[in-house]
């Protein structure tokens, strides 16, 4: 991914919460066959960018995960902007988009970690729930995800080299990065509000807005108000 400083995005905190805020990934590995994609749920580990992760079996054969370097792609909010959300008529239209991209070799997790972290994945995304399942809730919950978790791999991966990119009208004037936050904020085709509170983000002087204050309360608390990223208590992954 081509940089630019303009958009390049850095900030350790930033990169966390796009990945944590959408972690339905992409798997790129580049095998002894060719180039094999996939696409998988991920959970940050630490207080780093270490992902957690897994594929089934025969995704781990055809990834022939953990002897190469693998990409994983991260993709946050983005849409359209047309050139008639500008003052200027003598403008193309763009792509605002945000992407963060972690490079490294993964290391396969152990049968154990790898039902550990599949609990705390199934814990995570239950934790908005009235009632939530639990993967390891039950005796009968266990046995059945001891199974399941045995058609599984799973792996962490520490990046060793980490891209970046938040393209949102950085390079635009003051009057039309407003025009366009109000166009995504609007009732348009390509309405996406998403996208406007991380142009806010991007731009102080817009405020937060009512959507990404409301994000900002919530960032990195699970269920019961602890860090949802951390490790568990002898550092293995959950």
């Amino acid at each position: 991914m081509r940089q630019n400083p303009t958009f390049a995005l850095h900030e350790l905190a930033e990169l966390r919460r796009i990945v944590r805020e959408h972690p339905w990934a992409t798997l790129v590995s580049a095998t002894s066959t060719g180039l094999r994609v996939s696409h998988y749920p991920v959970l940050l580990e630490g207080d780093d960018l270490t992902i957690v992760s897994h594929v089934g079996r025969p995704d781990d054969a055809i990834h022939e995960l953990g002897r190469h370097e693998v990409a994983v792609i991260l993709q946050g909010p983005h849409g359209y902007v047309s050139p008639g959300w500008y003052d200027d008529s003598a403008t193309v239209p763009t792509w605002n988009f945000t992407a963060v991209h972690l490079h490294g070799r993964p290391e396969l997790l152990s049968a154990e970690e790898n039902l550990r972290m599949l609990d705390r994945l199934v814990d995570v995304f239950e934790a908005p729930l009235p009632e939530p399942r639990r993967l390891l809730g039950t005796p009968e919950d266990a046995a059945l995800a001891e199974r399941v978790a045995r058609g599984t791999v799973g792996f962490r991966l520490r990046p060793t080299r980490v891209e970046a990119k938040r393209k949102l009208s950085q390079n635009k004037p003051e009057q039309i990065v407003r025009s366009v936050v109000a166009e995504l904020e609007g009732h348009g085709p390509y309405a996406q509000p998403q996208l406007a509170a991380e142009m806010r983000r991007a731009h102080p002087f817009l405020g937060a807005g009512a959507d990404a204050a409301a994000g900002a309360d919530a960032d990195g608390a699970d269920a019961d108000g602890a860090d949802a990223d951390g490790a568990d208590a002898d550092g293995a992954a959950l």
